[in-house]
């Protein structure tokens, strides 16, 4: 892992399309070209928003290789670019064992880091002692040589990152990779000074502390919100922090993101059907397409004409 270095950018958190209650592959194949021709960075594949804890293993080992090999396809027939890099997760059971086996049947798939669930370690949540142990283990179980990240996932409950935790993840030399989700630019501040030095990327789930933790030394974006308009994403990392516009641009995407709130991913399946032109279905596994009413939808139809005007304002 000498020479592994993590892409820094916008990675959108993949979403699972289904067609008469199965994956719908070429649906999937078409969002990761969609996030490619929106210059995304990298996919967070078999996260929350894919589903996870409603997919059989079988169904997360699929989903994972189905954005792997697309997205190499992608990169091999443009080299004008870098490839984006595909990290995955995807353990979700309460065993140490279950979950090395859900692990290591992801990285045979060939995703360029796996990013181990902080809640499915000391799953009791009873101290940094019992987390740090738990993960000693479930390392000894996974290849040797695959990078390695952390996502604090939200479900079933949020287990945040302590210090000590952190030190030792930077200490063992097999991290690269954190997944954000304090929505706390402070403490996102706090840490990236704790992960100076190391090869330790951090990632801000949240776009409303998005700029401010880009200015700290934020690694980049892996959220819900790049679903829907990525390129506003990739625009605002790559452009100046201190700049008027910047500044505009993260006020936007603030109150953008409170589309999350409705019925998420049904919402994202609607908006990526109707306005980017994706075919898939509404239906989601973790949540009841019916309480996306037409309220709903109406909202998405106004941020779909906002979204479109800002592009064309920023881009």
């Amino acid at each position: 892992m000498k020479d592994f270095k993590v892409v820094k950018g916008v990675y959108p958190t993949m979403i699972t399309p289904y067609r008469d209650g199965r994956i719908d592959e070429e649906a999937v194949r078409e969002l990761v070209k969609f996030y490619w021709n929106t210059g995304c960075d990298g996919i967070f594949a078999a996260c929350q928003s894919s589903e996870i804890m409603y997919l059989s293993v079988e169904e997360r080992v699929l989903l994972v290789r189905l954005v792997v090999n697309t997205a190499r396809e992608l990169a091999e027939a443009d080299k004008s670019r870098q490839p984006m890099m595909i990290v995955a997760s995807g353990h979700v059971s309460d065993s140490l064992e279950d979950q090395a086996d859900e692990l290591n049947k992801i990285a045979a798939e060939g995703p360029d880091a796996l990013i181990l669930i902080s809640n499915r370690l000391d799953i009791a949540n009873t101290s940094d002692e019992n987390w740090i142990a738990d993960c000693e283990r479930l390392l000894s179980a996974l290849p040797v040589g695959m990078p390695l990240g952390i996502y604090e996932c939200p479900k079933p409950y949020k287990r945040l990152l302590t210090d000590a935790i952190l030190k030792w993840c930077i200490a063992s030399g097999r991290f690269y990779f954190i997944k954000d989700t304090c929505c706390d630019a402070h403490l996102i501040s706090h840490r990236l000074d704790v992960c100076r030095g190391s090869h330790f990327e951090i990632f801000n789930a949240n776009a409303q502390t998005l700029l401010q933790t880009l200015r700290d030394g934020a690694s980049g974006y892996c959220g819900v919100m790049a679903n829907f308009h990525p390129e506003l994403y990739v625009k605002l990392f790559r452009s100046d922090y201190e700049s008027r516009s910047a500044s505009l641009l993260q006020d936007y995407l603030c109150l953008a993101a409170t589309t999350e709130s409705l019925t998420y991913p049904c919402c994202a399946k609607d908006y990526l059907n109707r306005y980017r032109g994706i075919a898939m279905e509404k239906f989601a596994r973790s949540a009841d397409m019916k309480l996306y009413t037409p309220y709903q939808q109406s909202c998405i139809d106004q941020f779909a004409e906002l979204s479109d005007y800002i592009s064309n304002t920023f881009l």
